[in-house]
């Protein structure tokens, strides 16, 4: 049931992003100003906040400092995008009208059991859960000291999920997954 809430805060947040987050074409002394690229950034992107206990964590900090400004996509470079405030601890996003969205530090995902399916992509163990009400998926990395999300919407290539993966085998160690 708290996986369910999860995603649906998750998906509603992606929501809010299409209907809110989307530049108006105008600066803020109201002048014209030319539109961004559909993979830059369109002003800051708000999320909804999620407990995340481990957020404030050496792991996180490392994570968050190594990440890069533009992740690969289907071809396409998404740059990263500036979080509204307040923005949540250990968080990063990357695109514009279906951003992108890595999280550091959330609880053990409720879907992780001993019979869940992993997936291991370039050495890091990652639980797949779907968004059952929306187009996009939510990734955990499981294998860490602490839990990853990435959440990618429909039709994002497996680009961002190898670099995240890259990172977080960069930055910390390998554990066995807790059940």
């Amino acid at each position: 049931m708290a996986a369910a809430g999860l995603a649906v805060a998750l998906a509603a947040g992606v929501g809010a992003i299409g209907l809110f987050g989307r530049d108006t074409g105008t600066d803020p002394a109201g002048g014209a100003q030319a539109d961004a690229d559909a993979t830059g950034p369109a002003g800051p992107l708000p999320l909804v906040s999620i407990p995340a206990p481990e957020s404030d964590s050496d792991a996180c900090r490392r994570m968050l400092e190594a990440v890069p400004d533009r992740l690969t996509s289907s071809g396409e470079q998404l740059q990263r995008r500036e979080l509204a405030e307040p923005a949540p601890p250990a968080t990063a996003a990357w695109g514009q009208d279906s951003p992108v969205v890595l999280r550091c530090g959330l609880d053990r995902p409720p879907e992780l059991k001993r019979t869940s399916t992993l997936r291991q992509i370039n050495g890091v163990q990652w639980l797949h859960v779907p968004d059952e009400a929306g187009p996009s998926a939510t990734w955990y990395v499981v294998d860490r000291p602490v839990f990853l999300a990435l959440t990618v919407p429909e039709g994002t290539g497996t680009g961002p999920l190898q670099r995240i993966s890259d990172l977080a085998d960069e930055t910390m160690k390998q554990v066995s997954p807790t059940f």
